[in-house]
This record gives C-alpha cells, sequence and structure tokens, in this order.
C-alpha cells in the first residue's frame, strides 16, 4: 500500500504496555502550507499512477481535457436550448465519508448537462476542501443557470440539515456509504494514517476537555468522542483507525435524523455497483433528473467485493452494528423512489 507523502512509517514500536504505531510526525496535510500541499498532492498522483495506471489517476480526479472540454460545450448548448433564470437551480449536496466510493456513484450525474458542478477543489465553493462561507455558496447555486447545482461538501457532512435548511426548500443531499473495509482499505491506500492521527489528536482533547477545531471532529456526539478516546486510536494500526473514522462520521447520518428527512437519499455505494440501474434510477428522480443509461454506463463491479481487513475487534463489532443501520436506511430511500404504479 501507499503511504501518504505527508506520512511517515507505520511501524509499529514496542513498549512496555505492547505495540504501539507510532505516530508520524510530519504536519496533518490541512496544517501544511500551499507549497507543501501542492508537493504533496503531485507526490500522491506520481504514486497512484504507479500503483493504480495513469488511466485510472485521470479517470478519478477528472482530468482527462477532451472530456472536460466535452462536458463544458454540452453544458453551454443546454443552456441555450433551455434558458433558465438565474436563481433557479436546485442546490445538490453530496456528502459522506471520503475514499466512499461518491465520484463512482455520481460520475453520470455529473456528466448531465443540466447539472453544474463543484467539486472539493473548486476554489469558487471551497477553500481547503471545505464550503466557502454560506452566503458564498447561496451566491454560487443563485448564479447558476442550470437545472441542478451539485456540491461535493464531504468535510461538511455534518451541516448537512443546517445547509439544506439554508439553501432553500429545493436542495436536496445524498449521502453515500461503503462497506467499512472497502473504504479503511482505500483510505489508508491514498492517505496513509491521516485518519488515525487526527482521532489520536482528538482523542488526546477530548480526555482534557477541549476540542481540536478540525473539520474531522465537528459535529460528533459525545458518545463517539467517548468511544474515540476509549480506543485510544495512536495505539490503532492505520486500517481500524480508517475505520473508526467511518464510524464516527457515518454515525452522523443517524444521529442527526437525517435519514428520516425527506431531502436526504442514503445511497449503497456496493449496492450501486453490483447493480447500477436501479440505484442511479432512484436517485435520478430523487434530484428531479430523467434516468437514462448514460447515468450509470460507467460503473463497473471491480471494488464490490473488497477483502476482509483485520480489524480491532472492538472498531470491528462498532461498525457491524452501523453497516446493519446503514442498509436499512439505504432500503428505506430506495423504497421512496420507486417509480409509482400508474395504475393506482
Amino acid at each position: 500500500m501507499c503511504p501518504d507523502p505527508l506520512s511517515h512509517s507505520h511501524a509499529p514500536v514496542e513498549t512496555a504496555s505492547g505495540p504501539v504505531h507510532a505516530l508520524a510526525a510530519a504536519p496533518l496535510p490541512e496544517d501544511a502550507s500551499p507549497a507543501a500541499r501542492l508537493r504533496a498532492r503531485e507526490g500522491r498522483h506520481v504514486a497512484w499512477a504507479r500503483r493504480d495506471g495513469l488511466g485510472r489517476l485521470v479517470e478519478e480526479d477528472g482530468l482527462a481535457p477532451r472530456e472536460r472540454l466535452a462536458g463544458a460545450v454540452s453544458a453551454y448548448r443546454w443552456r441555450r436550448a433551455h434558458p433558465r433564470p438565474a436563481g433557479s437551480a436546485r442546490a445538490v449536496l453530496v456528502v459522506g465519508v471520503q475514499r466512499s466510493g461518491t465520484n463512482m456513484v455520481v460520475r453520470g450525474i455529473e456528466r448531465d448537462p443540466s447539472v453544474e458542478v463543484h467539486n472539493e477543489n473548486d476554489r469558487r465553493a471551497f477553500a481547503r476542501f471545505q464550503l466557502r462561507d454560506d452566503a458564498v455558496v447561496r451566491g454560487v447555486v443563485g448564479d447558476s443557470r442550470h437545472a441542478v447545482v451539485l456540491l461535493k461538501a464531504l468535510c461538511d457532512s455534518d451541516r448537512t440539515a443546517q445547509l439544506l435548511d439554508r439553501l432553500g426548500p429545493e436542495s436536496r443531499a445524498v449521502w453515500v456509504y461503503r462497506d467499512v473495509d472497502g473504504r479503511a482499505a482505500s483510505a489508508v491506500a491514498k492517505f496513509g494514517d491521516v485518519n488515525r492521527r487526527v482521532l489520536a489528536e482528538v482523542a488526546a482533547a477530548a480526555a482534557e476537555g477541549r476540542r481540536t477545531g478540525r473539520w474531522q471532529e465537528r459535529g460528533l456526539s459525545p458518545a463517539s468522542l467517548d468511544l474515540v478516546r476509549s480506543l485510544d486510536p495512536a495505539r490503532l494500526d492505520p486500517w481500524s483507525a480508517a475505520a473508526l473514522f467511518w464510524l464516527v462520521r457515518n454515525r452522523l447520518l443517524l444521529e442527526g435524523g437525517l435519514h428520516r428527512r425527506r431531502d436526504v437519499h442514503v445511497v449503497s455505494y456496493e449496492r450501486t455497483v453490483a447493480d447500477p440501474e436501479p440505484s442511479i434510477s432512484a436517485m435520478a428522480r430523487f434530484l428531479g433528473l430523467e434516468p437514462a443509461p448514460g447515468l450509470w454506463s460507467h460503473v463497473d463491479a471491480r471494488s464490490v467485493r473488497p477483502r476482509r481487513l483485520d480489524l480491532d475487534p472492538r472498531v470491528r463489532a462498532a461498525c457491524t452494528a452501523l453497516e446493519t443501520e446503514l442498509a436499512a436506511a439505504a432500503d428505506v430511500s430506495l423504497r421512496r423512489q420507486a417509480p409509482r404504479d400508474p395504475r393506482r
């Protein structure tokens, strides 16, 4: 697996109380200087291209110039053919936990010319992968002449309810979740032990009765903070810590009652990859788009069955319980968007 260039070794250190996986000394990505973040990003891209191939990197990060140009031309033609007044677009938030397959799930939606897309590296709407001030975001949506403005706001998932209430009654959110093993493996492969380092900082602060102020901690319930502290992330391996991060961030969906809101749709990555048409058709109907094969023709089953990781037993037990709840929430969302029988 390829560690993050800002990370160091994951090798355990023996202590009197047992092995402890040493935490990296380098700053977390959000604490690094702009130049350091740029170097790290370039280093990651080189490493990912070597491991997964240049084609996979271009596909995942949307770097293909021909595809981007074709998308811009298609969007321009759609606006000419469907003139709309500014302020009539529907805001759509894509939320959840990083490395949960959101690129795969919404790629077809993003290619729809009626949809204006703002990814986390879009400086108009985001700063350091977090949404800018609410007034700025409302301005981005209000200026659009598309039918839908899609914002990938993963770092702001804890603010989903607040954002929906502030972006207008027609706004929507799609919460994408992935199997814990697939997400943890992908997170460590892409970003090394960043989740572990952040959670170790959160645990240390919680033990002192304070908060870190980091977005990763924002919105976490007292129960989640207690769990993080009790599990001592500094002593977890990077994969168990990535699973713990998956747990406390996906808990936000249920703890905040988001899964019960009619303007929130829950999507399972594994279900979408295994059988894309019903899953993506339901998501399209939820967003007010017409289901069509072009929305799911890109989906393949390359990641539908990740290997089972050797996670810390306490982390595994908590994650298994949450996976059951997430699956139930996704089932409800899918049924809500089922096509209506015209005979009824």
